[in-house]
């Protein structure tokens, strides 16, 4: 699919999106070109551990499938003092997807990475609005668990969750843990893909799964398919559904069939590759 022609563009009307720009192949520190082939070539991301953090999975979802493990971030039952502050932790959750969010994010990964290891952990609620602490709490027990990737396609403005965001982000990249994050739709700052540590995506609209577009003006990192995209949603229903939030989990699903390949392989590594098999890599001038 990398080899055919680009489709015209589509008008996006978020933020954070690929304007069809071409990269410089000098960028790329490498001593030889990298092959697609090599990369992830016949991958299906099996045994390679992604952790969905988002509104839940719709468990038996045809275009999902079984074997997901289903967790939430919950606030632990008041003590004697109701006033006192209450603790969050990790629970088993029964109670799936309340939004269609996350079992979009969900179904992308699957559909690049079919035999990847799915795990959800829920912290957004039926109208996707969640809690600071929830997602960092999500984030502290993912990287604990040591996924190979994070799959984070929402973000927090507020300023008093970033530094914990930044230093988890930083732990994660140290401890082998890739955090790959969707940019926010709107042209603010938010977090953590704004965070050097953190893979971040935003959307291009060229209706191919496997076009991975790298950006060369910051902040983004890369842009995969945002725009239009069929997912699965609540009730085994499929829909279509835009935004920086669905490209974030093209990327997911290739970096798992990257793991799969090469498992030694971290957030640098990952982010080599990825840029080194562009589609918007312009060809090499003659020496």
């Amino acid at each position: 699919m990398s080899g055919a022609a680009p489709a015209a563009r589509r008008t996006i009307r978020f933020a954070h999106t690929s304007v069809g720009e071409s990269c410089d192949p000098g960028h790329l520190a490498a001593p030889a070109p990298v092959s697609r082939a090599w990369a992830w070539g016949g991958a299906t991301g099996r045994g390679v551990r992604v952790c969905i953090v988002d509104s839940g999975v719709t468990a038996g979802h045809p275009q999902i499938g079984d074997g997901v493990r289903q967790l939430a971030a919950a606030r632990e039952p008041a003590g004697s003092d109701p006033a006192a502050p209450r603790a969050w932790s990790i629970t088993e959750d029964t109670g799936g997807d309340v939004a269609g969010h996350g079992t979009a994010c969900a179904g992308i990964v699957r559909s690049l990475a079919p035999d990847c290891e799915l795990t959800s952990v829920r912290v957004l609620g039926g109208n996707l609005q969640g809690n600071g602490d929830a997602l960092l709490t999500a984030l502290e027990w993912a990287v604990a668990e040591r996924f190979a990737l994070i799959n984070v396609s929402l973000s927090t403005r507020r300023e008093h969750f970033k530094e914990r965001l930044h230093d988890l982000a930083d732990e994660a990249w140290f401890a082998g843990v890739t955090l790959i994050s969707a940019a926010h739709n709107s042209p603010v700052d938010s977090y953590p893909w704004r965070f050097p540590s953190v893979i971040s995506v935003g959307a291009h609209a060229v209706a191919d799964p496997e076009r991975v577009e790298s950006n060369p003006r910051p902040p983004v990192d890369f842009f995969a398919l945002g725009v239009d995209v069929a997912a699965p949603w609540l009730g085994g229903a499929t829909r279509r559904v835009s935004g920086n939030s669905f490209a974030a989990p093209h990327i997911t699903g290739l970096c798992a069939r990257i793991l799969e390949r090469h498992p030694g392989f971290g957030t640098p590594q990952l982010r080599h590759v990825l840029a080194a098999t562009a589609d918007n890599i312009a060809p090499r001038r003659p020496e």
